[in-house]
């Protein structure tokens, strides 16, 4: 899965396989190491969750993005690209996100 931050959005491409995994399981994480420790690490996921709106959530480490059960089960099986949603976070900032599938790639 590869994250894009750029500004103020948030970009996930998902790999075919990483598509499969997210219907499947309902979550899909990466994890980048950052340092000599194993607990030096960032992590990024995507979850579906049993709510009717997108959350963001970050901590120790973590950004997971977590999308509603029904868009999430509409967008993997269907040929539906991708979706996006746009966050208000602390002091009204916008956060894009974009979650898009990745199928042409194969690295």
């Amino acid at each position: 899965m590869k994250l894009r931050i750029e500004d103020n959005s948030l970009r996930l491409r998902l790999s075919e396989d990483e598509v499969h995994h997210f219907a499947t399981t309902g979550r899909v994480a990466s994890v980048v190491p950052l340092g000599l420790t194993t607990t030096e690490n960032l992590t990024y996921a995507l979850e579906r969750a049993e709510t009717e709106e997108f959350r963001v959530t970050y901590g120790a480490g973590a950004i997971t993005v977590k999308v509603p059960a029904a868009l999430a089960t509409h967008w993997t099986t269907t040929d539906q690209n991708g979706f996006s949603a746009t966050l208000m976070m602390a002091e009204d900032q916008p956060l894009k996100i974009l979650i898009e599938k990745d199928l042409d790639c194969r690295h």
